[in-house]
């Protein structure tokens, strides 16, 4: 689908409900975790989304952070999923995770859903172990906003 921009206003000008609904809604979902994982190899789900109501024809921008990684000298994939740990892979980051620690996830999915009631998780699995270091200042986060019309 093309994108339907909003229109330039001017003084004076009538607001329309067609492009009062090209707007942007938002934040429709968020969700954050500041409590550190447990040993990870194979994929877990690390932070469950708030379900939202999507509406059709338009586009969703959900993103994934992670603070931080640690393992010895692993390789990580984080994913987000459509629904739950079985469901369909919207967006894939490999990660390399230094014994030293620093590594982290920043992944981010532009795309349409479905109307009605929608959930996204995202997951982490290992090559070798890996923990997801959390705090309360150094949380992970799973954000859906509303980007406008398709």
């Amino acid at each position: 689908m093309a994108i339907n921009p909003n229109t330039d206003f001017t003084a004076g000008a009538v607001l329309t409900a067609a492009q009062q609904n090209r707007f942007p809604r938002g934040v429709m979902a968020y969700t954050t975790s500041t409590t550190s994982s447990g040993s990870i190899t194979t994929e877990a789900v690390q932070i469950t989304g708030s379900s939202f109501t999507a509406v059709a024809n338009r586009y969703y921008k959900v993103t994934y952070f992670e603070s931080g990684l640690t393992g010895t000298n692993t390789d990580a994939n984080a994913r987000l999923r459509l629904t739950n740990i079985s469901g369909t892979v919207l967006a894939l980051q490999a990660v390399a995770v230094p014994s030293t620690g620093g590594g982290f996830v920043h992944l981010a999915y532009v795309g349409t859903f479905t109307a009605g009631t929608t959930n996204v998780v995202a997951t982490i699995s290992g090559t070798a172990a890996v923990v997801a270091n959390r705090s309360a200042t150094r949380p992970s986060f799973l954000l859906v906003e509303d980007i406008g019309p398709a």
